[in-house]
């Protein structure tokens, strides 16, 4: 079952594992913003690339009252080693299910050497204080992107 999300709708509660022996739950975020990037794929060029420039605007975002959290299908014990190598300041959710992924519409079918498979679409969301979708961005290219949701984020 997949709902599509569509700007200035409400996002549906859910509840998913997150880094830090944590349970993350959408509705207990009530009162700040909210950034949810999926990605493909802990360690890889892109992917380390578009965390540590979340990470290096880490202070503008809380300064915009904003929380940053990354999912991938990656398992906990990936996203540990990842957000401590890499030094992030937020939390990663692991949705090795795909239910969150498909909350948001992100598991596309994709080409790998010729090859088809599904993956993450490298997406991000902003999600404003009443927990309604301000913003989306689908295939994201990662230069530039973070200033852009911060950007957005600043303007809620």
């Amino acid at each position: 079952m997949s709902t599509k999300l569509s700007v200035g709708q409400a996002v549906p509660d859910f509840t998913a594992t997150a880094t830090g022996d944590q349970t993350f739950t959408l509705s207990a975020e009530r009162g700040k913003n909210l950034v949810i990037y999926f990605y493909p794929k802990d360690s890889t060029p892109g992917c380390t690339t578009e965390g540590q420039e979340f990470r290096d605007a880490i202070s503008a975002f809380e300064a915009a009252n904003t929380r940053i959290l990354g999912v991938s299908r990656d398992s906990l014990r990936s996203h540990e080693n990842f957000k401590a190598k890499q030094s992030f300041p937020f939390d990663l959710i692991s949705d090795p299910d795909e239910s969150v992924c498909r909350l948001f519409d992100v598991i596309k079918l994709k080409k790998l050497y010729g090859k088809e498979h599904l993956g993450i679409e490298r997406s991000t969301f902003l999600i404003d204080a009443d927990g309604r979708l301000a913003r989306e961005w689908r295939g994201v290219k990662v230069k530039g992107h973070v200033e852009e949701v911060l950007a957005a984020a600043q303007s809620l």
